[in-house]
């Protein structure tokens, strides 16, 4: 069994300050109810907190996990990019979340992670973010078309890719499975 984040609870934490990705809002109906989802690279939980709300359970995994603020997750803290094992073994989810965060060499593990069935809604900064700022280091930033390749076989929901005016971005929801998926206009 997992370590809980239940310290928050007993301390009366509110929720975090910045609010869960309008992407990632949109999708995560998709996710089975009272499916367990996953929270790649939680960090301070906006994520963990939406899916914790719709009545979910998460598991967070970071290097950098306040326990204060994940109230009511699981909490596994690894370094996702040292080397070692995938921390998940072999278990599955109903759902998966990936923002603001890429390391290649992961995408095998997510996608092995992903139920049949499951949803993967994952976003991040694509080539082209350097003129606006941060993440500018190509290692971290998508090149066109790549979140398609890396789900190729997976059904696509939706896809976007490109400049916001405020960053550049890549946005994908996948499910693992044949089609059709209900969405909501």
């Amino acid at each position: 069994m997992l370590p809980q984040c239940n310290k928050a609870m007993k301390m009366g934490n509110t929720l975090p300050k910045s609010s869960a990705s309008p992407w990632v809002i949109r999708f995560a109906p998709l996710v089975g109810a009272g499916g367990t989802v996953l929270d790649v690279a939680a960090g301070g939980g906006r994520h963990t907190h939406l899916f914790l709300q719709r009545g979910h359970q998460v598991v967070a995994v970071d290097r950098n996990l306040d326990p204060q603020a994940l109230r009511g997750a699981q909490c596994i803290v690894a370094d996702l990019e040292d080397g070692s094992p995938w921390p998940l073994g072999a278990r599955q989810f109903a759902g998966i979340v990936v923002t603001n965060y890429l390391w290649r060499a992961l995408f095998p593990a997510i996608l092995g992670a992903l139920a049949p069935g499951g949803v993967l809604i994952y976003e991040t900064f694509a080539d082209g973010n350097a003129a606006y700022g941060s993440p500018r280091n190509p290692d971290f930033l998508l090149q066109r078309g790549e979140l398609l390749d890396h789900c190729r076989g997976l059904t696509i929901v939706a896809y976007e890719d490109g400049d916001n005016g405020r960053a550049v971005i890549q946005r994908i929801c996948v499910v693992k499975g044949p089609g059709p998926i209900r969405i909501s206009p």
